[in-house]
């Protein structure tokens, strides 16, 4: 299924050829795929040679399956309705679960997946269920929030078995940055990509990582916590990768040279949101503001240092930029980290690293989260 999905239309002989399996095995996995619907034969044909069989070639059925991803954030709660081929069909959103109780909320969102589902017209029955990406350390076993800087409301609320009970659907947790890294694959943006991550910045900075097509999780489906990796200032003491390039980082300098005379046309309105604040520096610096670009370019710049350790750590060859606090000045950070890799990558010699902005910048997360759920469904089909 994964191979129909990634390649597009593909014979049963390329089938075999590419995961080693026998044409005896293919043949009968196939059947029983086509049996289930969710593969279909296109129609079209490759041919061998002048006297060979044409090769009938198969295809992923979108309509098969589809799976409803919710990307769980502060500011902002993302739905979207998404089929096999993890084309989105639907989207809404929500304000963010931030200040309100996590009960409310799940109530909230429950009803708001009712009313995508009933205007997207798709049968309930073919919905596999709910991807739920959530922020910060997780605990996948109980589906819970073990602590989020941007959630702290929602520290050991088992959030996975209350949207369940709400929606009736199936529910599947995982972290944003899990959840992206996934939407890429799922997408295709990455084919070619052996080892990869996205770098997801939301409230917190966080990696996802998949190596030749899998994704991996660690000991406790908690990796790539990128930003609690810590350094030594060059003032002294140590300092963590958000405390100096995060959103509350940049919004806390932004205030701090506003009150030493500097001038932006960034407008700073509530200081106990630094994420709005964020927002308008980050517009600010896309319109050329100096201050602005300067702070967001310091951010980039320490965000870099520690995406080109990684790359050289685990010799990447793909990097993919995502999430929230990328949504407007995402190609600023694209530069930096792009031109730091270019300079220090180990592997330079060897190969190149792509890097690039995720085609779902803002939604990267839900649409990821749809696609974990589409993957659980799809390797255990019904029947």
């Amino acid at each position: 299924m994964d191979r129909v999905r990634a390649e597009g239309p593909v014979s049963r002989v390329e089938l075999a050829g590419h995961t080693g399996l026998t044409q005896a095995s293919i043949s009968n996995l196939v059947k029983t795929l086509l049996a289930e619907g969710l593969l279909v034969e296109t129609g079209e044909r490759t041919y061998t040679g002048a006297k060979g069989k044409p090769r009938v070639l198969l295809g992923l059925n979108p309509q098969a399956r589809y799976s409803i991803g919710v990307q769980l954030g502060a500011d902002w709660i993302v739905m979207v309705l998404t089929d096999a081929a993890g084309t989105v069909m639907a989207r809404t959103r929500m304000r963010g679960a931030r200040s309100t109780a996590p009960v409310r909320v799940v109530s909230a969102v429950a009803t708001q997946i009712e009313a995508l589902l009933a205007l997207s017209g798709v049968d309930r029955q073919l919905v596999a269920g709910i991807g739920l990406a959530v922020p910060g350390i997780i605990d996948l076993q109980t589906g819970a929030i073990l602590s989020s800087a941007s959630l702290p409301l929602w520290e050991l609320f088992a959030v996975r078995e209350a949207l369940q009970k709400a929606t009736g659907l199936l529910t599947l947790v995982d972290n944003v940055a899990t959840a992206a890294v996934m939407g890429d694959y799922w997408s295709g943006a990455i084919p070619e990509a052996s080892a990869h991550c996205t770098l997801y910045m939301g409230a917190s900075i966080n990696t996802g990582l998949l190596i030749d097509g899998t994704v991996y999780r660690g000991a406790s489906s908690n990796t790539g916590l990128l930003g609690r990796a810590s350094f030594e200032r060059a003032a002294g003491g140590r300092a963590t990768v958000e405390e100096v390039a995060g959103p509350r980082a940049v919004a806390a300098r932004a205030r701090q040279e506003l009150a030493a005379g500097r001038q932006t046309i960034a407008v700073l309105d509530d200081p106990a949101n630094p994420f709005a604040d964020f927002a308008a520096i980050a517009s600010a610096a896309v319109h050329g503001d100096s201050l602005a670009l300067e702070l967001i370019e310091e951010s980039a710049q320490h965000i870099a240092t520690v995406v080109v350790a990684m790359v050289n750590i685990l010799d990447l060859d793909s990097v993919t930029l995502a999430g929230p606090s990328l949504s407007t000045a995402g190609s600023l950070y694209l530069t930096q980290i792009r031109d730091r890799i270019s300079a220090e990558a180990l592997s330079a010699p060897k190969h190149d690293v792509t890097v690039r902005l995720s085609a779902q910048v803002t939604d990267a997360a839900s649409v990821g989260a749809a696609a974990l759920m589409l993957q659980h469904s799809l390797a255990k089909p019904a029947g």
